[in-house]
């Protein structure tokens, strides 16, 4: 088992001890960017997660797992993008504010082409929400449209450990599978930020699926169904009828203990994934250019690469604006 501090005690976000690029000056990025410029931004969303869980769930899980593995290694995080792309079936639901996926995607590339300027031109886009779906998307966006050496990883954390997060029927520690606001997000969220998690109000409720069990996958496509939960209008319930308490699954059953051996597992791969890319391209370095892109020569890459600090050319010189 490693060592890691399960349930967390307390997190990072307005302190100014080296964990978030909004906390930090100049002077501090400048000296952070020759030790490690690899940054995690943390991907979440705001949106109703039962009487018994914080709105802001979805982003408090994945600022709490990004911060423990920047302790851990010493690359950066970025403060979180609070709201959120969402499914059909959670629109209308009060409490949850869903950004267009157009605007959003075109918002997230923007994210990227900021930190990239800047220097952090590894990013890990760590998601806690049901957006996997296009998240990817931003990225391309930003990759066809600059085409500069990056690297850039959507990072869903239930997919770096469906093990863990599967019901005891597949292998894994739960009653149920994991689905929205149930037994598995809640035992997660005991594990990382139990402060903001109100278990005597804890509910529980059915899933209103229109078909038999077997097509649609659940939460995280966990079991490689056909049907990516994802994928589909019109197979189950909108949230607002079907589960209007926020909560779509067994919500009572959580527990920190089903959650701390797959935290663990997780820090111990993100903490894995850091260090191969830092291992393969130290501070400073990328995948070759001729590699990657043939939109430049490699002088007007290198002036990119320089930045507008440092004798070179700022990113937007490329494209503007940046989405």
């Amino acid at each position: 088992m490693s060592n890691w501090e399960i349930p967390r005690k307390g997190g990072h976000l307005d302190l100014p001890d080296g964990i978030y690029f909004q906390n930090m000056t100049m002077i501090e990025v400048e000296a952070r960017l020759e030790k490690n410029d690899l940054i995690i931004i943390p991907v979440g969303s705001t949106e109703a997660h039962g009487p018994h869980a914080c709105y802001g769930e979805d982003t408090f899980l994945v600022t709490r797992m990004a911060e423990a593995v920047a302790e851990r290694t010493g690359c950066t995080v970025s403060q979180p993008i609070w709201f959120g792309s969402h499914p059909n079936h959670h629109i209308g639901m009060p409490g949850t504010v869903p950004v267009d996926e157009d605007t959003f995607t075109a918002y997230l590339s923007s994210v990227i082409a900021g930190f990239w300027n800047t220097g952090f031109r590894k990013q890990i886009l760590l998601n806690g929400h049901g957006q996997e779906y296009v998240i990817p998307t931003a990225i391309h966006r930003f990759a066809k449209r600059y085409q500069v050496p990056s690297i850039l990883i959507n990072l869903n954390w239930y997919y770096a450990i469906q093990p863990y997060i599967k019901d005891k029927a597949h292998g894994g520690p739960f009653e149920t599978p994991f689905v929205h606001a149930d037994e598995c997000e809640t035992s997660y969220s005991l594990a990382l930020f139990p402060e903001m998690i109100h278990m005597e109000d804890a509910v529980d409720t059915q899933f209103h699926g229109f078909l038999p069990p077997g097509h649609v996958d659940s939460a995280a496509n966990a079991y490689q169904r056909a049907i990516p939960w994802y994928a589909h209008v019109g197979l189950g319930t909108i949230e607002i009828v079907g589960n209007p308490e926020g909560v779509v699954g067994k919500a009572k059953l959580a527990d920190v203990e089903k959650a701390r051996p797959g935290v663990e597992a997780l820090f111990d791969y993100m903490v894995k994934l850091h260090d191969d890319i830092m291992t393969r391209f130290p501070p400073g370095k990328l995948p070759d250019a001729s590699q990657v892109t043939q939109r430049f020569n490699q002088a007007e890459v290198d002036e990119l690469l320089k930045g507008p600090l440092n004798g070179g050319k700022h990113l937007y010189t490329v494209a503007w604006p940046p989405c």
